[in-house]
């Protein structure tokens, strides 16, 4: 589904990413791990299209991201960006209806399967009941659930979201991580995401990319890739892996 070739990004002449060859393919859920400035959201942003790397290619379906036409690459991805605005009055169901654009050429929203799948991504996300309210008026948890019922009702193979967890409560970090497991596990899709909870994350990917902040990188299944010293390395702090009930629990250890 997504793949990158070389690919190099730096920030005031560091390097985030260099060289990183990756590929995630169909029924796959990849975590991209590291610590604050490592370059999480920058390649994100650059997966996604919206920044073009200093060195190498990302590849969507086989093709650089650059040259797919934007209403087909908004058919084909969707991304969540870590913090958003509101500054219009939007109702919710309308907000979550525009992720319907991509599908509609020059219509708006006037079938009555845009208002079924919008209905359906809020009613997964919990927050139908919240449709008719203006978005302005949300929580900050509330206001995130719209968003990731708007990045459903896009209805893409690749969805790319960076924190999705963030200001949700403790329910509803469980219940977005199991739905991203579940999109990928029962439907095929391919999820990337990126997030700071080592435990939420772990039940939930499949795999995982760190980012060590230097340049270096690593990747592959999560019981590879998700230990103890590597994360140690990645995050810049010890980690302890303790095996717990058929799970794995990481705690952070003193210094």
């Amino acid at each position: 589904m997504i793949a990158t070739a070389n690919l190099s990004l730096y920030a005031g002449g560091r390097a985030l990413v260099d060289g990183l060859d990756w590929q995630a393919g169909r029924g796959e859920c990849w975590a991209i791990i590291g610590r604050n400035g490592a370059g999480k959201s920058t390649l994100l942003g650059a997966l996604a299209g919206l920044r073009v790397p200093d060195r190498g290619t990302v590849l969507v379906g086989g093709r650089p991201v650059g040259d797919w036409p934007l209403p087909e690459l908004a058919r084909e991805r969707a991304y969540l960006a870590q913090s958003r605005s509101d500054p219009f009055a939007y109702r919710v169901i309308e907000t979550v209806l525009m992720a319907r654009h991509p599908w509609q050429a020059d219509s708006y929203w006037e079938d009555s399967a845009d208002h079924r799948a919008a209905r359906e991504a809020l009613r997964a996300l919990d927050v139908l009941d919240l449709e008719a309210r203006d978005v302005r008026t949300l929580s900050g948890g509330e206001r995130q659930r719209v968003a990731i019922a708007a990045l459903l009702a896009q209805d893409t193979q690749l969805m790319l979201l960076d924190e999705p967890a963030s200001a949700l409560d403790l329910a509803h970090q469980v219940s977005v991580m199991r739905l991203m497991a579940g999109l990928c596990r029962e439907r095929g899709r391919t999820v990337v995401m990126v997030s700071h909870d080592l435990n939420m994350i772990h039940g939930a990917a499949t795999h995982a990319l760190l980012l060590h902040g230097d340049g270096r990188w690593s990747a592959g299944p999560v019981g590879e890739v998700m230990r103890a010293p590597l994360l140690s390395d990645c995050l810049g702090h010890p980690v302890e892996a303790i095996a717990h009930r058929g799970r794995t629990i990481f705690i952070n250890m003193e210094e």
